[in-house]
């Protein structure tokens, strides 16, 4: 897996075929730099990389390289180099999306959702993207209802189907973009980036009444499978153990008002 990674990490930021003569413009406060200039924040950014092995702060770089690749302007002059960046923006997004997937690998317990060290890791990177771009992020904690009730009836083993059924019918219900956790035991986080509290109210509603539709076989027996769920809006720069206190208190609220209800925090 380390080797892999390393690979990874080496595979982009060549710049030996880049003249020093070729100019680009940044369409950025007006100012024109350099092709090289524009190249050697890209080996800064590499640099960056080889010296961390932290695959969640490397998906971070590689999200600036990007900002950045996306600001640049050519001129019909130097139409070599704008195939070059093209390519090296292409390459970036590529690694990005293998490390991402990587990060996931590495980062998955037996019911097929992050563990709580990928989970820490995605809200990490989620906050930061929707505080760089000033963007939406809804947070869903979700509890299964009577989880202890069914594993004294069933059996620990019935109840680990339980948790995987649940994380299987959650990503289906859910975007690709959307991503799953286990916080603890029963305990799950859906996190929904560019997403409306009211709209994050709606996709938990339509995952509850999923697993209605789609009850678990137990011993030849239907077996429902309901959640009390609370749902967060993150404010801007919230930290995360905020944010996560602020979903349990509300999913508090849902428990005591009974099975399968749903309550949005303020």
């Amino acid at each position: 897996m380390n080797i892999t990674k390393e690979k990874k990490k080496f595979q982009i930021f060549k710049t030996n075929n880049i003249t020093e003569s070729t100019q680009v413009s940044i369409n950025k406060n007006k100012n024109s730099v350099g092709i090289n200039e524009y190249f050697k924040q890209i080996e800064s950014y590499s640099q960056q990389i080889r010296s961390t092995d932290n695959l969640s702060e490397i998906i971070n770089i590689l999200d600036g390289v990007l900002i950045e690749t996306k600001h640049l302007y050519f001129s019909n002059e130097v139409i070599n180099a704008r195939e070059k960046v093209h390519r090296t923006e292409k390459d970036i997004k590529a690694l990005k999306n293998e490390l991402e997937a990587l990060e996931e690998l590495v980062h998955t317990d037996a019911t097929g959702a992050l563990n709580r060290v990928g989970l820490d890791a995605s809200l990490l990177r989620e906050a930061a993207r929707a505080d760089r771009h000033n963007n939406l992020l809804c947070l869903v904690l979700i509890n299964l209802d009577d989880f202890k009730l069914f594993n004294d009836t069933y059996g620990h083993h019935a109840g680990d189907r339980v948790l995987s059924y649940l994380v299987n019918i959650t990503k289906r219900s859910l975007r690709p973009s959307d991503i799953v956790g286990r916080l603890n035991g029963e305990e799950f986080v859906i996190l929904l980036p560019n997403t409306t509290i009211e709209l994050a109210a709606l996709v938990t509603k339509r995952l509850q009444d999923n697993l209605v539709d789609k009850c678990l076989l137990q011993a030849d027996q239907s077996i429902p499978i309901t959640f009390s769920a609370g749902v967060v809006a993150r404010t801007r720069y919230e930290h995360q153990s905020s944010v996560i206190d602020r979903a349990d208190r509300a999913l508090y609220m849902a428990k005591t008002g009974g099975k399968n209800q749903i309550v949005i925090a303020d």
